[in-house]
C-alpha cells in the first residue's frame, strides 16, 4: 500500500496489542510464516488455541477482538472443527484457530515443529529454497515438500510423516535434497 506506514515485526504487533494475554485461557501459540522466517508481505499471523468449549472460545474471541478491522468468525456444528476468526492488528492479517485438541495435537502446529526442526538443521539454503517457492505461489507445506522432493499426493501429510522421525533421518532427507546440514 503505498503510504501505509510499514507493519512491525510480528513480535512486536503481538507485543503492542497484548493479543497472547487476551487469549491466555486458551493456550496460544504462534505458528506460521512470520515465527520461520518464510513470511511474505501477504502472510499473516496464526495463532493456534485450545478451546474445548467452542462456545465460550468463540464468545472470547468476540468481546476481545470484534472491533478489530475485517473482523470475522466462522463456527462449525460438528465435532473437531475449529472455531476460525481472522481480523487485522497493527497493518498484520491474524487469523485465530480454537480447536478442542491441545495445541501439541493440532495439524498446524505439528507442521510448524517439523518445519522449525528442517529449517534448524538446512539453515539459510533451506530457507532461501521454501521462500522461492513460497514467492512462486506455494503455501508453506507444499513448498517444503517440493524442495525435499517427498513423495506422495498430499504435502501436508508427506511432511506429518517427518514429525517422528529421529533428527538422522531429518538430516539424509536434507542430504538426499542436496542440502549441507547446519546442525
Amino acid at each position: 500500500m503505498r503510504g501505509a506506514a510499514p507493519r512491525p515485526d510480528y513480535r512486536e504487533a503481538l507485543r503492542r496489542t497484548g493479543l497472547l494475554a487476551r487469549l491466555a485461557e486458551f493456550d496460544p501459540h504462534v505458528a506460521g510464516t512470520p515465527p520461520l522466517g518464510l513470511d511474505l508481505p501477504g502472510s499473516d499471523i496464526d495463532v493456534l488455541c485450545f478451546a474445548p468449549d467452542g462456545l465460550a472460545f468463540a464468545a472470547a474471541v468476540w468481546r476481545e477482538f470484534s472491533d478489530a478491522p475485517g473482523f470475522s468468525l466462522r463456527q462449525w456444528r460438528w465435532a473437531d472443527r475449529p472455531v476460525v476468526a481472522g481480523f487485522r492488528l497493527e497493518g498484520w492479517p491474524v487469523e485465530l484457530f480454537g480447536q478442542a485438541r491441545p495445541v501439541a495435537e493440532q495439524q498446524g502446529w505439528r507442521h510448524f515443529r517439523v518445519e522449525s526442526r528442517l529449517l534448524a538443521m538446512g539453515g539459510p539454503p533451506l530457507r532461501a529454497a521454501v521462500r522461492r517457492h513460497r514467492e512462486a505461489g506455494r503455501k508453506t507445506e507444499p513448498a517444503f515438500a517440493a524442495v525435499l522432493g517427498l513423495a506422495g499426493d498430499d504435502p501436508y501429510q508427506a511432511l506429518l510423516a517427518l514429525e517422528a522421525r529421529p533428527d538422522d533421518v531429518l538430516r539424509a532427507t536434507l542430504r538426499f535434497a542436496g542440502f549441507r546440514v547446519l546442525a
